[in-house]
């Protein structure tokens, strides 16, 4: 059988220069609950095998590839993964933990030291957002503060 009938039918495919492996060991040290699930060598020739071509690994439940592809294509903010965090302390958390080596944006969005986009996003934002001046407050924060965001949806 072959890896990739065990794997959800929808997958996330990650392009990365040469630093594949670097990067998932990055994201299981992340995330809680997550494993490498196996990797792929490139074929070289006499039978050898050469360097990690794939990884497959699982976030948090959510099952994705690496793939050491070469400087053709960049990340960019076309493409994010949503983080939901349950509590001020898990946006911290996370928001500290991926934009280390990395750079801030706006309204709970990060790119991690790898270029790729996160969003740190409290559980309750849509419901909060739902009020015009919560939603001015979130416009204005980089790492979302739900207290804050809680006290403008009142206000």
């Amino acid at each position: 059988m072959s890896a990739l009938e065990k794997f959800p039918r929808i997958t996330p495919f990650l392009w990365f220069d040469a630093n594949a492996e670097e990067a998932v060991d990055f994201y299981l040290s992340v995330f809680k609950n997550s494993r490498r699930l196996g990797e792929e060598r490139r074929a070289v020739e006499g039978g050898s095998q050469g360097g990690i071509l794939t990884i497959a690994f699982e976030l948090d439940g959510q099952t994705m590839t690496a793939l050491n592809g070469g400087p053709y294509f960049k990340f960019t903010e076309a493409v994010s993964f949503v983080v939901r965090c349950d509590s001020q302390e898990e946006v911290d958390e996370y928001w500290a933990k991926l934009s280390a080596g990395g750079s801030e944006g706006q309204c709970g969005w990060l790119k991690d030291k790898f270029g790729l986009s996160w969003q740190i996003v409290p559980a309750k934002l849509p419901d909060l957002i739902r009020n015009p001046k919560a939603m001015l407050a979130m416009m204005e924060m980089k790492k979302l503060d739900i207290a804050a965001l809680e006290r403008a949806a009142k206000a």
